[in-house]
């Protein structure tokens, strides 16, 4: 296993990305080895467990919560909430829905759903989109988060995110709208239970609750 000086595991976000940038740029240096690991969540759960990252980025829904809670509890891990948002419907701006004020998944029944991939028999709480547990006709997986944005405006479809995930670099690309539910997305980091944070943990938790502040719907 490949040692590194700092590394994070996160699901598919942006904002991550931007915190784990700021952590790095700010502790400088001459040389440094350091990592920045995009994974399925069961990817993350290995990750922080096996110390192969201090700590990961995930999300949980209102519905999710416990059986994901449960799957850290087994693998010693904790998950510590940062901010709650709203779910977003992402569409490109030739949508035919992309003015619309709000949106159900019955009006987006006729358009591609696309999604991360979680790998086989993947329980569903597992899953980063919220309502991944609804019925899609027509469903696109993918592993790569630019090749969801780019899938998205190549087919008109759609994904359900936190809006974070379009809100900062892909902005121009997708377009997000108010999805019609009472679920609620519940962000946050994962820990060892076993292991305190470094100095660059703690700094790196710091500048991610700073920007999920900044673009959350609270």
């Amino acid at each position: 296993m490949t040692s590194y000086d700092f590394a994070i595991s996160g699901q598919h976000y942006l904002f991550d990305v931007q915190s784990f940038a700021h952590t790095i740029l700010a502790a400088g240096g001459d040389a440094f080895s350091y990592a920045l690991l995009d994974r399925t969540t069961q990817g993350v759960i290995d990750d922080v467990a096996s110390g192969a990252a201090e700590l990961g980025v995930i999300m949980q829904t209102s519905e999710t919560e416990s059986a994901l809670n449960g799957a850290l509890a087994e693998a010693g891990l904790a998950f510590h909430e940062l901010a709650v948002s709203a779910p977003l419907v992402a569409l490109p701006s030739s949508h035919p829905f992309v003015n619309a004020k709000s949106l159900t998944l019955e009006q987006l029944a006729d358009f591609p759903y696309v999604y991360f991939d979680q790998g086989e028999d993947a329980p569903i709480a597992f899953f980063e989109e919220a309502l991944s547990q609804v019925p899609r006709a027509k469903k696109v997986a993918c592993t790569d988060r630019a090749s969801l944005t780019e899938l998205i405006m190549a087919i008109n479809g759609y994904t359900v995110t936190s809006g974070i995930l379009v809100g900062i670099t892909d902005g121009s690309a997708l377009t997000t709208i108010p999805l019609e539910t009472d679920l609620k997305l519940h962000l946050g980091y994962v820990t060892a239970d076993n292991r305190e944070l470094s100095v660059m943990g703690e700094r790196f938790v710091s500048h991610l609750k700073r920007s999920l502040d900044l673009y959350a719907n609270r």
